[in-house]
């Protein structure tokens, strides 16, 4: 039988494509033992990428419900940094009518008109506060201003109350400016009737921020700071007892109004408490899916490493034959 023989120029490039191949694999050994992942997925799993492809897909969803619930927890957030600012401002008005005495009250009524408009204007600006380019208390329409500014407002209240005499006459007149349908709707509030869209918190929950400044509780902080406001406007022509009456009840209604804030604020907790729940348990999910992927895919250390220097110690060895090959002559042949 005779010996099958290999030509020069055949064995030379038999000898690159090995080395090639050799360094090929170095270089994938070398990635995975560094990222700590197979480069080649499908042929690790046995081309079955079905569990992977699933684990993949709750990860996106989770990444996506965990933007939903920040976005909530940022919404949450300032809302209640925003009645809690208007709390303060309602809060200081309601303390300083109410702890007038009758001497001293035609001296600072101007006073506490002046800090009632203050206050108003606050109020007003809170309800108009937006995160990120969108309004809080609009409803759905979060690319416009929630509220009119304060002298629309009074300017139509003027209007409404001219040539009232009692306060009863004041106040119905109020009362019906301030209710549904009315001039708050009309004049007051531009943003939508409906809704913000609720936040998805992850497994079927999610959570309704329905505060708008439409809201009864808001109506009623208004019309108490517009009482305040109005009763010092000289151009409505109110007598002495009329004035000290209307900042009287002024007064009264906004403690009351500071109260139902305090229970919108309370409801407004609960659902921060939600949306922590929510933002831990997506957390430990992610976690779990990350772990479930590195088992998948992840590399052995240890066997990467023998794997390495088994390729290496090829390498070697076959620079070695490279040598000593490139050294061969006919001469040395026949020796």
């Amino acid at each position: 039988m005779s010996a099958v023989s290999m030509g020069d120029l055949a064995q030379s490039v038999l000898l690159r494509r090995q080395n090639v191949e050799i360094k090929t694999e170095i270089s994938r050994l070398t990635s995975e033992l560094s990222s700590g992942r197979v480069q080649d997925v499908t042929r690790h799993l046995g081309a079955d990428l079905s569990y992977l492809t699933d684990v993949e897909r709750s990860l996106q969803l989770n990444a996506a419900v965990t933007n939903s619930t920040k976005e909530a927890a940022s919404y949450t957030a300032m809302m209640q940094s925003s009645l809690n600012h208007m709390q303060e401002a309602l809060g200081g008005l309601s303390s300083e009518i109410l702890g007038l005495n009758a001497s001293g009250l035609n001296q600072t009524a101007q006073h506490v008109s002046s800090t009632a408009r203050a206050a108003m204007d606050t109020i007003l600006s809170t309800l108009n506060t937006s995160v990120a380019g969108r309004a809080l208390f609009a409803g759905s329409t979060t690319d416009a201003a929630a509220m009119q500014g304060a002298e629309t407002i009074l300017s139509d209240l003027r209007g409404a109350v001219a040539g009232q005499t009692t306060l009863a006459g004041v106040e119905a007149v109020l009362d019906n400016w301030f209710d549904v349908g009315g001039g708050y709707d009309s004049v007051a509030y531009s943003g939508s009737s409906e809704n913000l869209s609720p936040f998805q918190l992850g497994d079927g929950e999610r959570i309704e921020l329905n505060i708008k400044a439409d809201d009864a509780v808001f109506r009623e902080t208004l019309k108490a700071v517009s009482l305040a406001v109005l009763s010092q406007d000289n151009t409505l022509g109110f007598g002495a007892d009329l004035k000290t009456q209307m900042l009287t009840r002024s007064g009264e209604l906004s403690f009351a109004a500071g109260n139902e804030i305090t229970g919108t604020r309370a409801n407004l907790g609960y659902a921060e408490a939600r949306i922590e729940d929510a933002t831990v348990r997506l957390a430990v999910q992610k976690t779990s899916f990350e772990m479930a992927r590195n088992a998948l895919i992840s590399a052995d250390p240890y066997d990467t490493v023998v794997k390495l220097e088994q390729t290496q110690f090829r390498l070697e060895s076959l620079y070695t034959a490279t040598a000593r090959l490139s050294e061969l002559s006919l001469v040395g042949f026949l020796r």
